[in-house]
């Protein structure tokens, strides 16, 4: 099996778990992608820089199928994107340039944390109660900065922030999920951006890298991703919601305890 191969076998992974619990595809692409780099013997030094920025390379390409499905069904609250964004890529090039300035197995644990966090608040259905409206302009900016950040560091879509955010606001739950989407273009592109600037100089990359962006990785998994969503999803209506949820909330946890317990080890 060549290793383009292995690569359309994560965007199907990907794809499908996507689609099957509603989530974005990063939470599950970067953990991927650190064992098959694991694989290709990738220094340590640029391995998990290279699966953050990729991921968000692929985003940048699946979400935009995402975002024009949204868009037909008119759920996209386009004035809350245009009031997000601004904010969403200055946190996003601040994020990816402090992401650049960590070692390795220190991003890694950060991602480790986030990804168990994330199992544990869905395990435990845990989520805000909505009983405030949308902040003004200002606030809206600010909030923007601090999901941008995080999803540059942690190579994610930043749906797992931005949806629980407007949800807090008393926003639908169709339109939250909508707008979280087309905010999440902004996100992968200027996240793409500020990875591949980050990574330009640095001697450990491998062929066919462009700063901390893996193009061969990042084609394979954006060629299958998109339409195995669209057969996670056609599962997910036929599976029982709040057993899907646990299960993924378990499979996230488990893949955040063993990268901390992996820097635990080695450190």
């Amino acid at each position: 099996m060549t290793v383009f191969a292995v690569y359309l076998l994560l965007g199907v992974l990907a794809g499908v778990l996507a689609g099957l619990f509603g989530v974005g595809g990063g939470a599950i692409i970067v953990p991927a992608l650190l064992i098959a780099f694991a694989t290709m013997a990738v220094p340590a030094s640029v391995a998990t820089h290279l699966a953050v920025g990729t991921s968000l390379a692929t985003i940048a390409i699946t979400s935009a199928s995402s975002v024009r499905a949204h868009h037909q069904k008119g759920a996209v609250i386009w004035p809350v994107v245009g009031l997000l964004a601004p904010g969403l890529a200055l946190g996003v090039l601040g994020g990816a340039r402090f992401a650049a300035s960590l070692s390795g197995p220190v991003l890694q644990l950060a991602i480790g944390v986030f990804l168990l966090s994330i199992g544990i608040q869905m395990g435990l259905g845990l989520a805000p109660t909505a009983h405030r409206e949308l902040p003004g302009r200002a606030s809206l900016l600010g909030v923007g900065g601090v999901i941008g950040f995080a999803s540059a560091l942690f190579g994610i879509g930043g749906g797992s922030l931005t949806v629980p955010f407007l949800s807090y606001c008393n926003v639908r739950m169709q339109k939250a999920v909508a707008t979280s989407a087309a905010c999440g273009l902004p996100i992968a592109l200027f996240g793409t951006i500020g990875n591949i600037a980050g990574g330009w100089h640095h001697t450990d990359l491998p062929a066919h890298a462009t700063g901390f962006v893996y193009w061969p990785a990042m084609a394979g998994i954006a060629l299958a991703s998109t339409p195995a969503a669209r057969v996670g999803a056609q599962l997910a209506h036929r599976l029982p919601a709040k057993k899907l949820r646990r299960l993924f909330a378990l499979f996230v946890a488990v893949v955040g305890s063993s990268l901390i317990f992996k820097i635990a080890v080695l450190s």
